[in-house]
């Protein structure tokens, strides 16, 4: 089977033109990141491989669970990506979406993991610090991870950052044992 992004990337293409062309690149994310955590249900993905559950009962479900709160055209997209069978992919082609959204808005995901929780003006200072060095508006996610020891990793796209404690205690090993 072809892997989960090279499926996912024609359904986000087409999803970011028709979001795109009628100006509606933030609705469209919230609906698709609402779906994606709905298709991440484990009684949504047993359905989603039952042979017994057709496209059409699928699309229907996903629909119904998130009433009122997606738009007509991605309902239209939601029963494309049903008859098609890539429910599963519905995380991937959000991921996809907001990559292209983000590239469009000037803006860059950045993951910020510290080894301690951030306060106001470490965080603030941080995404001045970024903005400053890529020259983009960037949102930050953080996440806490003690084993880093202290310090940050900084995860911009491809580019790794690794200011923790633990990386330089590692260098230093290195470093001694050679």
């Amino acid at each position: 089977m072809a892997e989960l992004s090279t499926i996912a990337r024609p359904y986000a293409q087409a999803a970011f033109k028709l979001a795109d062309e009628a100006g509606t690149l933030g609705p469209w994310s919230e609906s698709l990141a609402a779906l994606a955590l709905v298709a991440q249900d484990q009684v949504i993905q047993d359905l989603t491989g039952d042979p017994n559950v057709s496209p059409e009962q699928m699309a229907r479900l996903l629909i119904d669970v998130l009433e009122g709160k997606l738009p007509p055209e991605v309902q239209n997209f939601v029963r494309l990506v049903s008859e098609n069978r890539r429910i599963p992919a519905l995380g991937e082609i959000r991921d996809q979406f907001d990559v292209l959204k983000n590239a469009r808005q000037g803006v860059q995901d950045v993951e910020i993991v510290s080894a301690f929780e951030l306060d106001g003006a470490q965080r603030a200072d941080l995404i001045a610090h970024l903005e400053n060095s890529t020259g983009r508006k960037v949102t930050v996610h953080v996440t806490i991870d003690p084993e880093l020891i202290g310090g940050v990793k900084i995860i911009m796209g491809d580019k790794v950052i690794d200011a923790s404690a633990r990386a330089q205690l590692a260098a230093l090993e290195s470093t001694l044992r050679a």
